[in-house]
Formats: C-alpha cells, sequence, structure tokens
C-alpha cells in the first residue's frame, strides 16, 4: 500500500515539477533590450496617472549603432494594455543630445533641442 501510494506521488511531483521549470525557464529567456541590434537604452518615460481612459505610455530610448538597429523589434518589447492604450516609443541617436525627461503634452520633449531618429506606436486592443 505504502509503495503504491508512493508511485502516485512521482506520477504528479514529475510532471509538475517539469511544469514549473519550463515556466521559469520562459519567464527567463525572454528577450531584453540589450539583445535587440542596436543597443539600446531606455532613457526617459512617462505615464499618465489617470486609469479611467486609455493607458498613456512615452518613452525615450537612445540607440548606439542605427545602422544596424531594429527599431520595430525593440518597440515590441514596450507594454501596451488593451482598451485604448498607447505607447509611443522615441528613439534618438546615442551620439547626440537626447531628452532625459518627457512630458505627457505633445510634442512631449523640445524638439528644437532633439531630434528624433524613429517613432513607434503601439496601441491596445478593444
Amino acid at each position: 500500500m505504502n509503495r503504491r501510494k508512493s508511485k502516485r506521488i512521482w506520477f504528479i511531483a514529475i510532471p509538475v515539477t517539469l511544469i514549473l521549470g519550463y515556466l521559469i525557464w520562459q519567464t527567463y529567456s525572454q528577450p531584453t533590450l540589450k539583445d535587440i541590434p542596436g543597443n539600446f537604452e531606455e532613457v526617459a518615460f512617462v505615464r499618465n496617472e489617470q486609469n479611467k481612459g486609455g493607458i498613456v505610455r512615452i518613452y525615450a530610448v537612445t540607440v548606439d549603432d542605427a545602422s544596424v538597429a531594429n527599431y520595430d523589434a525593440c518597440a515590441d518589447l514596450f507594454p501596451t494594455n488593451d482598451f485604448n492604450s498607447i505607447t509611443t516609443i522615441y528613439f534618438f541617436d546615442k551620439k547626440k543630445p537626447y531628452p532625459t525627461v518627457l512630458t505627457l503634452e505633445s510634442p512631449h520633449y523640445d524638439t528644437e533641442k532633439y531630434s528624433a531618429l524613429y517613432i513607434a506606436k503601439r496601441r491596445g486592443t478593444d
């Protein structure tokens, strides 16, 4: 009787352990900004505080090597939410001046001082 109970525990424990191991591996093997060609670095972020409407997120990201930069792959790493949320990512050359503070009001940074290389927008679904 004790042997049968021991086998049942192993039949449950091994699959549960494998599933947990897979989930942990998936969590830690997700791509990051460092994995995308271009040497991206997030330098500024602002988000609206009111959640009654859509969430608005605005990022400033620098790129070290614009000739190999994959802007869309980088932009896909930033979060979006459902219900009319919008995420805007401004990409700037790391070798030139770039903003370190953003505002929620358009144009979000001083366009006379800084020039974006690329602008990506991602919208949530309804």
